[in-house]
């Protein structure tokens, strides 16, 4: 059975995610009724990540913390590639690294790893329970190779092991691809020791110059890209498991190869559900080193507020494509402008006028429960972030009315306060107290703005007022006047 939400006088409907192995949305049922295994392909660490990395692996935080806030364990498995991805050119990744920094491979790795992390944590994303290197891997991926051998769907030629797509019927029907099709647009090299050009690595004997390479039953070399997640996942969810997901861009042939070595080794029943992240384009142009438009996250995030690029994530379904511009970064700068003011004003109350906290959904009043109801309703219809970052702006503007009223009521903005962290800083990780500086200084200057505003207005320069209150308008900043004075707030 799953997890399903109560609120008083309804049930919920259950999560629903788009499962990209039926091609269909279907109620989430794990195969625990408690714990979910999920595996995300994690980067290759040869360079720094970039806004393409964030946009996949915010996606697959939320969905994380999700499942969390819903009630179940979560075992989150993300590898680490610091060897066999090679480039069209057959070059190593890594390698091609070392050779750039003029370092050794594993310095490389080490370097880009450390980096990933850095700007992971820098965007609030929570750190997945296991995150294995497929460096640190080598005996489970050539036990793989051995059984896929044993069992006739691969075969070794001059040290190297490769899988025969051939022998697995459904190979190809996970990206929608035939195989015949894909025969016929297939490079033949009368030079490839494959037996068809469709055929992929499992195990690549090393030439003498190659820095990476280990012993095997076959050849001192390396293992290939795919092989090392099926290796590793097997490992620490077992087979199957729940939830395998990545970027829309591993669907073929790195997804595809995984469930057909999957296949091959254990029988049908690879990871029950997978779900795949959206590409993110830079003004609707895909992101490329050759076309020089990428964007690294340490760059942005020396310009930009990590709620920003958050809310940039969220603005869209993770399964869709995402266009980076800067329209879209001033919406996102909004955003995050108005829920930080809502949030650190509503703080600021409670501060000053503290009431007994709320730690229950239960001790919220039917208002505030249909803000909680809207929020998982859209939650569960397969991590719509969009609908649910809609609830939680509502929660702002609610916020600051109650505020602005000098409403008496602490209950109410405690059941708010208590809505924002279960909601805003647990699921969708966007707390603002990583704000909280800049924050400050905003306020800060506000206070002077509304205070010089109201000595123009008592000395009658109505004109300046009106023009200081217009200029902040065009910045998104609403000034309104009242009997007890002005209160500003993010339009």
């Amino acid at each position: 059975m799953t997890l399903l939400l109560w609120i008083p006088g309804a049930l919920l409907m259950a999560l629903s995610v788009y499962n990209f192995l039926t091609k269909k949305q279907e109620t989430f049922k794990p195969i625990q009724s408690d714990y979910v295994g999920m595996y995300v392909c994690g980067p290759t660490v040869y360079d720094d990540a970039h806004l393409g990395h964030a946009k996949v692996y915010i996606s697959f935080d939320i969905i994380h913390r999700y499942l969390r806030y819903l009630g179940y364990r979560v075992r989150y498995v993300q590898n680490i590639t610091d060897v066999g991805h090679l480039l069209d050119s057959g070059e190593d990744r890594i390698e091609v690294g070392a050779s750039r920094d003029k370092l050794e491979p594993m310095e490389v790795a080490e370097k880009y790893t450390t980096n990933y992390l850095r700007d992971m944590d820098a965007l609030g994303v929570l750190r997945p329970s296991i995150m294995p290197r497929a460096s640190g891997h080598i005996p489970e991926q050539v036990e793989l190779v051995d059984r896929l051998i044993e069992a006739g769907y691969a075969y070794e030629t001059n040290g190297s092991v490769y899988f025969s797509v051939e022998k697995l019927a459904s190979y190809g029907r996970f990206a929608g691809r035939n195989i015949d099709d894909l025969m016929e647009g297939a490079r033949i090299d009368s030079r490839s020791e494959k037996h068809n050009p469709l055929d992929f690595a499992l195990w690549k004997k090393a030439e003498p110059e190659h820095i990476m390479q280990w012993n095997s039953p076959w050849s001192r070399g390396y293992p290939g890209w795919h092989i090392e997640c099926t290796a590793m996942s097997a490992k620490y969810l077992g087979v199957p498991y729940d939830i395998h997901g990545g970027g829309i861009d591993n669907l073929f042939p790195h997804n595809e190869s995984e469930i057909a070595q999957a296949e091959a080794a254990y029988g049908e029943g690879y990871a029950n559900y997978w779900l795949l992240a959206g590409t993110l384009t830079i003004n609707d142009v895909k992101m490329s080193k050759s076309l020089g438009n990428t964007v690294r996250i340490h760059e942005i995030l020396q310009k930009e507020d990590p709620m920003t690029v958050r809310l940039l994530v969220l603005t869209g379904n993770y399964r869709s494509p995402l266009s980076y511009s800067e329209e879209a970064l001033e919406s996102a700068r909004n955003g995050a402008r108005r829920l930080t003011i809502a949030r650190q004003k509503l703080m600021r109350y409670l501060e000053e006028k503290p009431s007994q906290r709320i730690v229950d959904h239960e001790d919220l009043d039917a208002e505030l429960k249909d803000y909680r109801e809207r929020f998982i309703e859209a939650m569960n219809d397969d991590f719509n972030t969009s609908r649910a970052l809609g609830v939680l702006f509502d929660i702002a503007h609610q916020t600051n009315k109650v505020i602005d009223a000098d409403a008496t009521a602490s209950s109410k903005l405690a059941g708010l306060e208590f809505l924002f962290h279960t909601m805003g800083d647990d699921v969708l990780g966007v707390s603002p107290r990583a704000a909280a500086h800049s924050d400050d200084v905003l306020q800060s200057v506000m206070d002077l703005i509304v205070e010089l505003r109201s000595k123009l207005r008592s000395e009658k320069h109505y004109e300046l007022a009106d023009t200081i209150r217009s200029r902040l308008s065009k910045a998104g900043i609403v000034l309104e006047d009242g009997p007890q004075g002005s209160a500003w707030r993010i339009e």
